[in-house]
């Protein structure tokens, strides 16, 4: 049996006495598209989170690529890792959030660049070559020089999926994409995942756009208040939900 890209192992995160997540279990095999899908507050975002890092778990154990994620277990017990050593492992892992997050001072081309030359010290004149790889892979290569003011915000976000691709990441990992997108912008947006997704780039998407998911996921998990209600294919859940609360949510947004 091939190791899984992520493995969700019993999770469990609390912010104070809200608990968000709730012996969270899944696995996603390397290649697959997994879509999240449920209602705001259910706890997609956090699990994302939690996958590289930015969100310490409670409980349970995740892992990516077999490799515990922020931590070092002994005598089965939970260290947590120095940061540098976090920021290593996160490294590997592409995240695509609902805002831009693209630094305002830098072009396009800059934004890409920065983490492969400051974090993987790669030499900035192949990074460069391969920042326009990526640019013109995304269909921006003639904005390579504009500032993140001058791109549109289906641009922008393209630009965030160029530079998380050139960490050169095993995983992708996207927190609702297109929610801060005007309506006519997010199909350009789509377009760059579902080519992704062609590539065999492993992605965990967090999304409302149920088309999208029906169209790209190779499965689909619905959670509500911190736990998995349902797991399967698109079709299966889209079409033919077995749980009432999944029923009655996507009685509401197809």
């Amino acid at each position: 049996m091939s190791i899984p890209m992520v493995h969700a192992d019993r999770v469990r995160k609390s912010f104070g006495t809200h608990e968000v997540l709730k012996d969270i279990t899944l696995k996603v095999n390397k290649g697959e598209v997994m879509c999240l899908i449920g209602p705001s507050g259910s706890g997609k975002s956090t699990f994302l989170r939690c996958i590289n890092h930015l969100e310490e778990v409670n409980a349970g154990r995740l892992y990516v690529d077999g490799v515990l994620v922020g931590y070092r277990e002994v005598n089965n017990k939970l260290h947590e890792l120095k940061a540098s050593d976090a920021a290593h492992q996160r490294s590997d892992i592409g995240m695509v959030f609902q805002k831009f997050n693209l630094f305002p001072h830098l072009t396009a081309l800059e934004n890409v660049i920065a983490a492969p030359t400051i974090v993987k010290k790669i030499d900035k004149d192949i990074a460069i070559k391969k920042g326009q790889e990526l640019l013109d892979r995304v269909g921006l290569s003639a904005k390579k020089d504009h500032f993140p003011a001058h791109l549109s915000g289906g641009q922008q976000q393209r630009v965030a999926i160029a530079r998380a691709l050139a960490m050169e990441p095993k995983l992708m990992l996207f927190d609702e994409p297109t929610s801060a997108l005007d309506p006519e912008l997010v199909g350009e947006v789509l377009d760059v995942m579902k080519t992704l997704a062609k590539t065999g780039m492993t992605m965990i998407v967090v999304t409302h756009e149920m088309g999208f998911a029906r169209e790209v996921a190779d499965s689909m998990v619905f959670m509500d208040d911190g736990r998995v209600i349902e797991t399967g294919t698109p079709e299966s859940v889209l079409l033919s939900p077995q749980n009432e609360r999944t029923k009655s949510f996507l009685s509401k947004v197809l």
